[in-house]
Protein backbone atom coordinates (compact mmCIF):
# COMPACT_ATOMS: atom_id res chain seq x y z
CA UNK A 1 0.00 0.00 0.00
CA UNK A 2 0.96 3.44 -1.07
CA UNK A 3 2.92 5.23 2.31
CA UNK A 4 3.29 8.64 2.17
CA UNK A 5 5.52 8.31 5.11
CA UNK A 6 8.00 6.01 3.34
CA UNK A 7 7.83 7.87 -0.33
CA UNK A 8 8.58 11.61 1.61
CA UNK A 9 11.50 9.72 3.41
CA UNK A 10 12.85 8.59 -0.06
CA UNK A 11 12.71 11.87 -1.79
CA UNK A 12 14.86 13.35 1.08
CA UNK A 13 17.32 10.48 0.98
CA UNK A 14 17.75 11.89 -2.58
CA UNK A 15 18.03 15.42 -1.76
CA UNK A 16 20.54 14.76 0.81
CA UNK A 17 22.84 12.71 -1.43
CA UNK A 18 22.93 15.41 -3.77
CA UNK A 19 23.83 17.98 -0.69
CA UNK A 20 20.72 19.63 -1.87
CA UNK A 21 18.70 19.00 2.16
CA UNK A 22 17.95 22.36 3.64
CA UNK A 23 17.27 23.07 7.73
CA UNK A 24 15.93 25.31 9.52
CA UNK A 25 17.64 26.65 12.57
CA UNK A 26 18.07 29.52 14.71
CA UNK A 27 21.04 31.46 14.50
CA UNK A 28 22.99 32.38 18.08
CA UNK A 29 23.49 36.27 18.84
CA UNK A 30 26.92 35.37 18.70
CA UNK A 31 27.33 34.99 14.99
CA UNK A 32 27.76 37.99 12.62
CA UNK A 33 25.35 37.64 9.94
CA UNK A 34 26.23 38.26 6.46
CA UNK A 35 22.97 36.67 5.29
CA UNK A 36 19.90 38.77 6.09
CA UNK A 37 18.64 41.72 3.67
CA UNK A 38 18.19 44.06 6.35
CA UNK A 39 20.39 46.53 4.10
CA UNK A 40 20.32 49.77 6.31
CA UNK A 41 19.94 47.80 9.96
CA UNK A 42 16.15 48.90 9.87
CA UNK A 43 14.76 45.67 10.98
CA UNK A 44 16.82 46.98 14.53
CA UNK A 45 16.50 50.96 14.22
CA UNK A 46 15.03 52.18 17.07
CA UNK A 47 12.53 54.54 16.22
CA UNK A 48 11.43 51.72 13.70
CA UNK A 49 10.55 49.41 16.88
CA UNK A 50 8.93 52.21 18.41
CA UNK A 51 6.73 52.67 16.16
CA UNK A 52 5.49 48.95 16.49
CA UNK A 53 5.29 49.29 20.68
CA UNK A 54 3.26 52.64 20.23
CA UNK A 55 0.89 51.05 18.25
CA UNK A 56 0.28 47.71 19.67
CA UNK A 57 -0.23 49.84 22.94
CA UNK A 58 -3.38 50.87 21.29
CA UNK A 59 -4.40 46.95 22.20
CA UNK A 60 -4.73 45.20 19.07
CA UNK A 61 -1.71 42.96 17.11
CA UNK A 62 -3.80 41.45 14.48
CA UNK A 63 -6.14 42.62 11.49
CA UNK A 64 -8.61 40.54 12.22
CA UNK A 65 -9.87 39.76 8.68
CA UNK A 66 -9.21 40.57 4.70
CA UNK A 67 -8.93 44.38 4.24
CA UNK A 68 -12.06 44.21 2.06
CA UNK A 69 -13.83 42.88 5.21
CA UNK A 70 -12.61 44.49 8.41
CA UNK A 71 -8.84 44.27 8.44
CA UNK A 72 -8.10 47.99 6.66
CA UNK A 73 -7.06 50.11 9.18
CA UNK A 74 -5.66 53.67 8.90
CA UNK A 75 -2.40 52.79 9.13
CA UNK A 76 -3.14 50.86 5.99
CA UNK A 77 -3.99 53.61 4.25
CA UNK A 78 -1.61 56.03 5.35
CA UNK A 79 1.18 54.02 4.89
CA UNK A 80 -0.06 53.70 1.57
CA UNK A 81 -0.14 56.98 0.83
CA UNK A 82 3.06 57.57 2.16
CA UNK A 83 4.63 55.36 -0.04
CA UNK A 84 2.77 56.50 -3.25
CA UNK A 85 4.41 60.20 -2.42
CA UNK A 86 7.78 58.18 -1.71
CA UNK A 87 7.84 56.33 -5.34
CA UNK A 88 6.05 59.03 -7.00
CA UNK A 89 3.58 56.76 -7.91
CA UNK A 90 -0.39 57.33 -8.41
CA UNK A 91 -1.03 54.84 -5.49
CA UNK A 92 0.38 52.08 -4.13
CA UNK A 93 -0.71 48.79 -2.59
CA UNK A 94 0.16 46.54 0.34
CA UNK A 95 0.23 42.75 0.24
CA UNK A 96 1.00 40.44 3.45
CA UNK A 97 4.43 38.95 1.67
CA UNK A 98 6.32 40.08 -1.08
CA UNK A 99 5.90 36.68 -2.09
CA UNK A 100 2.00 37.46 -2.92
CA UNK A 101 2.96 40.08 -4.82
CA UNK A 102 3.38 38.59 -8.63
CA UNK A 103 1.44 35.88 -7.69
CA UNK A 104 -1.77 38.15 -7.61
CA UNK A 105 -0.70 40.94 -9.49
CA UNK A 106 0.15 38.78 -12.75
CA UNK A 107 -2.82 36.52 -13.09
CA UNK A 108 -5.17 39.28 -12.30
CA UNK A 109 -3.98 40.78 -15.87
CA UNK A 110 -2.94 38.50 -17.59
CA UNK A 111 -5.13 35.46 -19.76
CA UNK A 112 -4.36 32.44 -21.16
CA UNK A 113 -4.53 35.12 -24.45
CA UNK A 114 -1.53 37.39 -22.76
CA UNK A 115 2.19 36.69 -23.43
CA UNK A 116 4.96 37.16 -20.29
CA UNK A 117 8.31 37.77 -20.74
CA UNK A 118 10.73 37.29 -17.74
CA UNK A 119 14.24 37.16 -17.64
CA UNK A 120 15.94 34.14 -16.94
CA UNK A 121 17.03 34.92 -13.80
CA UNK A 122 13.62 36.05 -12.45
CA UNK A 123 12.82 35.36 -8.38
CA UNK A 124 10.84 32.08 -8.08
CA UNK A 125 7.60 34.51 -7.21
CA UNK A 126 7.66 35.98 -10.51
CA UNK A 127 7.98 32.52 -12.40
CA UNK A 128 5.25 31.53 -10.40
CA UNK A 129 3.06 34.63 -10.38
CA UNK A 130 3.49 33.85 -14.37
CA UNK A 131 2.43 30.04 -14.54
CA UNK A 132 -0.50 31.03 -12.30
CA UNK A 133 -1.44 33.41 -14.98
CA UNK A 134 -1.96 30.66 -17.70
CA UNK A 135 -0.28 33.01 -20.24
CA UNK A 136 1.97 31.87 -22.47
CA UNK A 137 5.63 32.41 -21.17
CA UNK A 138 8.67 33.09 -22.98
CA UNK A 139 12.07 33.66 -21.25
CA UNK A 140 14.70 35.84 -22.57
CA UNK A 141 18.42 35.86 -21.54
CA UNK A 142 19.61 37.33 -18.23
CA UNK A 143 19.89 41.31 -19.11
CA UNK A 144 20.16 40.59 -22.48
CA UNK A 145 18.17 43.52 -24.13
CA UNK A 146 18.71 42.08 -28.14
CA UNK A 147 17.75 39.21 -27.36
CA UNK A 148 14.53 40.61 -25.42
CA UNK A 149 13.96 42.63 -28.67
CA UNK A 150 14.12 39.24 -30.53
CA UNK A 151 11.33 37.81 -28.54
CA UNK A 152 9.09 41.16 -28.13
CA UNK A 153 9.52 41.08 -32.26
CA UNK A 154 8.90 37.82 -32.92
CA UNK A 155 5.65 37.74 -31.10
CA UNK A 156 4.37 40.31 -32.72
CA UNK A 157 4.72 39.02 -35.82
CA UNK A 158 2.67 36.33 -34.73
CA UNK A 159 0.40 38.59 -32.87
CA UNK A 160 0.10 42.40 -33.72
CA UNK A 161 -2.57 42.85 -31.04
CA UNK A 162 -0.99 40.58 -28.23
CA UNK A 163 -0.67 41.82 -24.11
CA UNK A 164 2.30 41.91 -23.18
CA UNK A 165 4.10 41.83 -19.70
CA UNK A 166 7.77 42.03 -19.66
CA UNK A 167 8.71 41.34 -15.91
CA UNK A 168 12.05 41.53 -14.77
CA UNK A 169 13.97 42.58 -11.46
CA UNK A 170 16.10 45.92 -10.98
CA UNK A 171 19.19 44.13 -8.95
CA UNK A 172 18.89 40.00 -8.66
CA UNK A 173 19.19 38.41 -5.71
CA UNK A 174 21.49 35.99 -6.35
CA UNK A 175 24.15 37.76 -8.65
CA UNK A 176 23.79 40.99 -7.29
CA UNK A 177 23.54 42.54 -10.82
CA UNK A 178 21.48 45.45 -12.06
CA UNK A 179 19.11 45.24 -15.14
CA UNK A 180 19.25 47.58 -17.89
CA UNK A 181 16.31 49.39 -17.23
CA UNK A 182 16.74 52.25 -19.62
CA UNK A 183 17.04 49.62 -22.60
CA UNK A 184 14.02 47.31 -21.17
CA UNK A 185 12.05 50.34 -21.44
CA UNK A 186 12.79 51.89 -25.00
CA UNK A 187 11.87 47.97 -25.73
CA UNK A 188 8.63 48.44 -23.89
CA UNK A 189 7.60 51.46 -25.88
CA UNK A 190 9.02 50.34 -29.41
CA UNK A 191 6.79 46.49 -29.10
CA UNK A 192 3.60 48.16 -27.09
CA UNK A 193 4.17 45.80 -24.09
CA UNK A 194 4.09 46.67 -20.24
CA UNK A 195 6.93 46.87 -18.04
CA UNK A 196 6.74 45.03 -14.56
CA UNK A 197 9.98 45.73 -12.46
CA UNK A 198 10.63 43.82 -8.91
CA UNK A 199 12.61 46.43 -6.96
CA UNK A 200 12.68 44.19 -4.00
CA UNK A 201 16.13 44.77 -3.67
CA UNK A 202 16.38 48.34 -4.96
CA UNK A 203 14.28 50.09 -2.60
CA UNK A 204 16.05 52.12 0.23
CA UNK A 205 19.24 51.41 -1.94
CA UNK A 206 19.23 53.15 -5.00
CA UNK A 207 18.26 56.64 -5.91
CA UNK A 208 18.61 59.90 -4.17
CA UNK A 209 16.58 58.69 -1.20
CA UNK A 210 16.23 55.39 -1.87
CA UNK A 211 13.25 55.37 -4.37
CA UNK A 212 15.16 52.61 -6.00
CA UNK A 213 16.75 52.00 -9.29
CA UNK A 214 13.89 52.92 -11.78
CA UNK A 215 14.03 56.31 -10.11
CA UNK A 216 18.26 56.50 -10.25
CA UNK A 217 17.36 55.97 -13.39
CA UNK A 218 15.03 58.13 -14.32
CA UNK A 219 12.49 55.81 -15.82
CA UNK A 220 9.42 55.39 -13.38
CA UNK A 221 7.27 57.03 -15.01
CA UNK A 222 7.74 54.54 -17.84
CA UNK A 223 6.98 51.64 -15.95
CA UNK A 224 3.06 50.43 -15.35
CA UNK A 225 4.20 48.48 -11.89
CA UNK A 226 6.81 48.55 -9.38
CA UNK A 227 6.87 45.61 -6.95
CA UNK A 228 9.20 45.02 -4.13
CA UNK A 229 9.19 43.89 -0.41
CA UNK A 230 8.94 45.64 2.49
CA UNK A 231 11.08 43.12 4.97
CA UNK A 232 14.60 44.23 3.44
CA UNK A 233 15.82 47.35 3.41
CA UNK A 234 12.91 48.55 4.85
CA UNK A 235 13.68 46.60 7.65
CA UNK A 236 10.24 45.10 8.69
CA UNK A 237 7.63 42.73 6.01
CA UNK A 238 5.44 42.91 3.58
CA UNK A 239 5.20 43.90 -0.19
CA UNK A 240 3.76 46.42 -2.05
CA UNK A 241 2.87 47.34 -5.83
CA UNK A 242 3.57 50.83 -6.72
CA UNK A 243 1.09 51.73 -9.89
CA UNK A 244 -1.36 54.03 -10.92
CA UNK A 245 -4.27 54.79 -9.06
CA UNK A 246 -6.65 52.75 -11.91
CA UNK A 247 -4.00 49.72 -11.17
CA UNK A 248 -4.60 49.56 -7.37
CA UNK A 249 -8.50 49.50 -7.90
CA UNK A 250 -7.94 47.00 -10.43
CA UNK A 251 -6.19 44.57 -8.27
CA UNK A 252 -7.68 45.71 -5.26
CA UNK A 253 -10.98 43.85 -7.45
CA UNK A 254 -8.99 40.99 -8.65
CA UNK A 255 -5.70 40.00 -7.01
CA UNK A 256 -6.38 37.03 -5.19
CA UNK A 257 -3.29 36.56 -3.19
CA UNK A 258 -4.99 40.40 -1.69
CA UNK A 259 -8.44 39.77 -1.80
CA UNK A 260 -8.48 36.20 0.33
CA UNK A 261 -5.75 36.78 2.80
CA UNK A 262 -5.85 38.57 6.54
CA UNK A 263 -4.45 41.92 6.47
CA UNK A 264 -1.23 42.68 7.91
CA UNK A 265 -0.43 43.49 11.39
CA UNK A 266 -1.51 47.83 11.95
CA UNK A 267 1.56 47.96 13.92
CA UNK A 268 3.99 47.27 10.90
CA UNK A 269 1.71 49.58 8.93
CA UNK A 270 3.17 52.20 11.63
CA UNK A 271 6.77 50.75 12.13
CA UNK A 272 7.11 51.13 8.24
CA UNK A 273 5.96 54.50 8.64
CA UNK A 274 8.59 55.27 10.31
CA UNK A 275 11.29 53.27 8.53
CA UNK A 276 9.87 55.26 5.18
CA UNK A 277 10.98 58.37 6.72
CA UNK A 278 14.15 57.47 7.98
CA UNK A 279 15.31 55.83 4.24
CA UNK A 280 13.78 59.44 2.31
CA UNK A 281 15.54 61.71 4.99
CA UNK A 282 19.01 63.04 6.36
CA UNK A 283 19.83 59.63 7.83
CA UNK A 284 18.51 57.74 5.13
CA UNK A 285 21.34 59.22 3.17
CA UNK A 286 24.55 58.44 5.75
CA UNK A 287 22.96 54.71 6.01
CA UNK A 288 23.40 54.10 2.37
CA UNK A 289 26.87 56.19 2.50
CA UNK A 290 28.12 53.97 4.78
CA UNK A 291 26.73 50.88 3.01
CA UNK A 292 28.07 51.77 -0.27
CA UNK A 293 31.64 52.51 1.58
CA UNK A 294 31.19 48.74 3.38
CA UNK A 295 30.94 46.88 -0.34
CA UNK A 296 33.94 49.37 -1.38
CA UNK A 297 36.01 47.98 1.77
CA UNK A 298 34.80 44.33 0.73
CA UNK A 299 35.87 44.06 -2.85
CA UNK A 300 39.67 46.38 -1.64
CA UNK A 301 40.13 43.64 0.86
CA UNK A 302 39.50 40.85 -1.34
CA UNK A 303 41.89 42.24 -4.01
CA UNK A 304 39.09 41.99 -6.23
CA UNK A 305 37.86 38.90 -6.20
CA UNK A 306 34.56 39.79 -5.08
CA UNK A 307 32.59 42.21 -7.18
CA UNK A 308 29.18 43.74 -7.22
CA UNK A 309 27.16 46.58 -8.27
CA UNK A 310 25.02 45.98 -4.92
CA UNK A 311 24.66 44.81 -1.64
CA UNK A 312 24.72 41.28 -2.64
CA UNK A 313 28.12 39.85 -3.45
CA UNK A 314 28.24 36.43 -4.37
CA UNK A 315 31.08 34.04 -4.43
CA UNK A 316 30.63 31.46 -6.64
CA UNK A 317 31.34 27.60 -5.56
CA UNK A 318 30.34 25.77 -7.94
CA UNK A 319 29.66 22.28 -6.33
CA UNK A 320 26.72 22.03 -3.58
CA UNK A 321 29.05 20.21 -1.15
CA UNK A 322 31.38 22.37 -1.42
CA UNK A 323 29.60 25.36 -1.11
CA UNK A 324 27.82 23.87 2.05
CA UNK A 325 31.24 22.59 3.26
CA UNK A 326 32.72 26.68 2.64
CA UNK A 327 29.70 28.05 4.75
CA UNK A 328 29.97 25.74 8.10
CA UNK A 329 33.38 26.35 8.10
CA UNK A 330 33.04 30.32 7.81
CA UNK A 331 30.61 29.22 10.78
CA UNK A 332 33.14 27.63 12.78
CA UNK A 333 35.10 31.00 12.26
CA UNK A 334 32.11 33.06 13.50
CA UNK A 335 30.51 34.06 10.55
CA UNK A 336 27.23 33.15 8.93
CA UNK A 337 27.32 32.87 4.70
CA UNK A 338 24.87 31.07 3.67
CA UNK A 339 25.43 28.05 0.87
CA UNK A 340 22.81 28.89 -2.06
CA UNK A 341 22.34 25.66 -4.43
CA UNK A 342 19.84 24.50 -6.77
CA UNK A 343 17.16 24.72 -7.39
CA UNK A 344 17.67 28.71 -6.22
CA UNK A 345 20.28 28.83 -8.61
CA UNK A 346 21.57 26.86 -11.46
CA UNK A 347 23.20 23.16 -11.19
CA UNK A 348 27.16 24.08 -10.79
CA UNK A 349 26.47 27.56 -9.64
CA UNK A 350 26.46 26.83 -6.28
CA UNK A 351 27.60 29.74 -3.98
CA UNK A 352 28.36 31.83 -0.96
CA UNK A 353 25.64 34.65 -0.80
CA UNK A 354 27.49 37.49 1.24
CA UNK A 355 24.54 40.49 1.81
CA UNK A 356 26.32 43.58 2.94
CA UNK A 357 25.04 45.82 5.46
CA UNK A 358 25.15 49.42 7.02
CA UNK A 359 25.23 47.89 10.25
CA UNK A 360 29.07 45.91 9.45
CA UNK A 361 31.42 47.31 11.03
CA UNK A 362 35.07 47.80 9.45
CA UNK A 363 36.92 44.59 11.74
CA UNK A 364 33.96 42.41 10.77
CA UNK A 365 34.45 42.89 7.14
CA UNK A 366 37.97 42.80 7.70
CA UNK A 367 38.03 39.34 9.53
CA UNK A 368 35.19 37.89 7.20
CA UNK A 369 37.57 38.86 3.91
CA UNK A 370 40.50 36.63 5.45
CA UNK A 371 38.29 34.02 6.05
CA UNK A 372 37.43 34.01 2.62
Amino acid sequence: MFSLESELQERLKTDAERWLNRELSVLPDSLVSFADNDYLGLARHPKVVQAAIDDLQRGRIGGGAARLISGNFTGHREFEERLAAFKKCGAALVFPTGYAVPCGVIPALMTKADFVVLDKLCHASLLDGAKLSGARRVVFRHNDAEHLAEVLAEIRARDAKARILIVVESVYSMDGDLAPLTAICELKEKFGAWLMVDEAHGTGIFGANGEGLCAQLGVSSRVEIQMGTLGKALGVSGGYVACSATVKQYLVQHARSFIFTTATPPCLAAALMASLEIVGGGEGVQLRKKLWSNIGLLHSLTAGRTNSASPIVPVIVGDEQASLLASKKLRSAGFYVPAVRYPTVARGEARLRITVSARHERQQLEQLAKCL
